[in-house]
């Protein structure tokens, strides 16, 4: 993993400390927002009746006990540990099961796309309740604000897209040094206050959680469903792996994350203990007067950077999944030319701001937008554990009793949570469900109308060794069947490199010519991060006048043919860029009744196919140098 750094030189201390301040603003920029809501959203059951002193003490030792449990086990000491070559998150998971566990591989699909879906109706989420929480602080300076905060949060999240497409290098760095304060500011309004009552700090103790859990009634569903908000985020220790490397994020967490978290959550019980009035808004109670309008702003950026972080995951999630097959070919731009992982993907980016706006309106506050959070969240992390389990098993080789043992602990808080939020379906739970359902029925479909595809079309090619040795033969004999030959380098992308490419044979049956050289050129995505350029290139002689070539791209990578060819002079293949003509097949896809696919699969894939931009763009393939012939296919 290139990001791991070893300290001992000055250098490397000064890039450790780079990425550890890097991680506690992208990475921890979610989980970092979490205070604003999630206590004061965890109290609304007890209204009616008056918050008691124990069920404080046992909601907050519950929250400080779900950080411990749910963030500091499962993902800083194990999650972080089981990476794909450095790389972290669902996909990247589940592009390492697949290869490992190829008869559980159905059910490791599946669940990998429930994943990716869910975290995506997160990444739809998280800006507008995050956001709008910000600016609810406002309230607290003058209630004639009240009306504004609708609009501004429309405001800021046009503002927040429009510039996705400009790249995050240069924000970043702004990234982890206000977070980085966001944090100490945390943690110094949970100080002054925790003198308030000093009988908080039994929260720390485990059994007070669980004598809340036991002693509040069926209404602790409702108040787990609101806890959960505590480890909102926690996804993005994952997917952010490859980022910034297992040290710095885990260094962060224990070093100034974990505590500030914990600091604050006892000043807010410890302020609501000696003033039940500070229910209200216990976050924006803790500081005085004077500091009321900084940390509203201060909490702006940071829900700014915390809607970034999750963003910018999505982006990486949709680039994982293309290059995995789960999604068409998608535009996707690189928007710095040192940091691999500052992508923006426009497709994405227009529908997680439609989404968010959608949202904004729908719900117009917080409160009620929190009760479509939790399910996404919890549902995420759940699939995350039960892939934990293919994991422990295939790749660290531990035993079915063992690894149930470990994982049971997990799964059964993650179910209860779960069933929590399941609770509030019907006040906006079912909104991240129906986002999922939709998302997983895309790549679904766009999987299985693939695969279908790719045996049909195998079914109609020929044989790619027979068909040469009988083109040779011709062009050896002089016969009148044999085609014209012509200078120079023709290149026939195939996805099946076993057949003769459907664009060469159209090619040869229309214009009766070859080149002195073609390239049947398969572009391979492997189950890897990264691919070495030493491994790139793979190059076969086939006969006079024909080469296969393969050339390989880690799912992280961006697959530029073009940059790649410049590998094969180093293993002999000889080309002018300039007169090497690249053949793209252009289908047209027609749906056709009782074969194939269902109905509504081949139009919605139809629909998905048109999405997708062309091989040429999507392959970097040299300007001007590209041929395309065109072909009907029925799926």
């Amino acid at each position: 993993m290139t990001n791991q750094i070893t300290p001992g030189s000055d250098t490397q201390t000064r890039k450790f400390l780079a990425l550890l301040l890097g991680s506690i603003g992208v990475v921890y920029g979610d989980i970092g927002t979490s205070p604003l809501y999630a206590f004061r959203e965890s109290l609304r059951p007890f209204l009616a009746n008056g918050v008691q002193y124990d069920q404080v003490i046992g909601l907050i030792s519950l929250m400080i006990w779900t950080l411990t449990i749910i963030v500091t086990f499962k993902y800083v000491l194990f999650l972080l540990r089981a990476d794909n070559e450095g790389e972290g998150g669902t996909l990247a998971l589940l592009a390492l099961l697949m290869k490992k566990t190829g008869r559980s591989m159905p059910v490791l699909f599946f669940a990998g796309l429930i994943g990716a879906a869910l975290f995506i109706g997160d990444a739809m989420i998280t800006p507008a309740l995050s956001v709008m929480s910000a600016l609810e602080g406002m309230k607290l300076v003058t209630p004639a604000f009240s009306s504004y905060i609708l609009p501004l949060s429309a405001v800021i999240m046009v503002v927040l897209f429009a510039v996705q497409s400009k790249g995050t290098d240069a924000v970043a760095k702004l990234f982890g040094p206000i977070t980085a304060i966001w944090f100490l500011a945390m943690a110094w309004g949970g100080i002054i206050h925790v003198k308030d009552n000093w009988a908080i700090l039994h929260a720390l103790n485990p059994v007070n959680a669980l004598w809340f859990i036991t002693h509040v009634g069926w209404a602790g569903l409702i108040v787990l469903g609101a806890v959960f908000l505590t480890v909102t985020g926690a996804e993005a220790l994952y997917a952010d792996l490859g980022h910034f490397g297992r040290r710095p994020i885990s260094v962060a967490w224990f070093i100034l994350v974990f505590p500030a978290l914990a600091i604050n959550y006892l000043g807010q019980g410890a302020l609501v203990l000696s003033d039940p009035a500070a229910i209200e808004n216990p976050f924006y109670r803790l500081y005085p007067n004077w500091a009321l309008v900084p940390m509203v702003i201060l909490a702006m950026l940071a829900t700014i950077i915390a809607s970034q972080a999750v963003i910018t995951g999505a982006f990486s999630l949709a680039s994982q999944a293309v290059h995995l097959g789960f999604l068409p070919r998608l535009k996707i731009r690189f928007t710095s030319e040192t940091h691999t992982g500052q992508i923006y993907v426009p497709a994405i980016n227009a529908i997680l701001f439609a989404g968010v706006i959608l949202l904004i309106f729908s719900f117009r506050d917080s409160s009620s937008l929190s009760t479509a959070y939790g399910i996404s969240v919890t549902g995420a992390m759940l699939v995350t554990t039960l892939m934990a389990f293919w994991f422990l098993r295939s790749i660290w080789g531990y035993t079915p009793l063992t690894t149930g043992l470990l994982l049971a602990p997990l799964v059964l808080i993650e179910v209860v949570f779960l069933a929590a939020n399941l609770v509030k379906i019907h006040d906006g739970g079912w909104v991240p469900v129906a986002m999922a359902i939709v998302i997983m029925h895309l790549m679904w479909t766009w999987t299985k109308g693939t695969g279908y595809l790719k045996k049909k079309a195998a079914r109609n090619e020929a044989p790619l060794s027979a068909f040469i040795k009988s083109l040779e033969r011709s062009i050896e004999r002089q016969s009148d069947a044999a085609p014209s030959i012509v200078p120079g380098t023709a290149v026939f992308l195939t996805s099946v490199p076993a057949n003769a490419p459907a664009v060469l044979l159209h090619n040869l049956r229309h214009n009766r010519v070859i080149h002195e050289q073609n390239v049947i050129l398969t572009v391979w995505t492997q189950d890897k991060p990264r691919i070495a350029d030493s491994e790139r290139v793979e190059i076969t002689v086939l006969s006079k006048h024909f080469i296969q070539l393969d050339i390989t791209f880690g799912f992280m990578e961006e697959p530029n043919v073009t940059k790649a060819l410049t590998l094969c002079r180093k293993k002999g293949l000889r080309f002018e860029i300039m007169q090497t003509s690249f053949y793209l097949s252009r289908r047209k896809l027609i749906a056709t009744p009782n074969t194939g696919l269902p109905r509504w699969q081949e139009s919605l894939y139809i629909v998905l196919a048109d999405l997708a931009i062309d091989p040429a763009g999507y392959f970097k393939l040299p300007p001007g140098r590209v041929l395309e012939l065109g072909e009907q296919v029925t799926i």
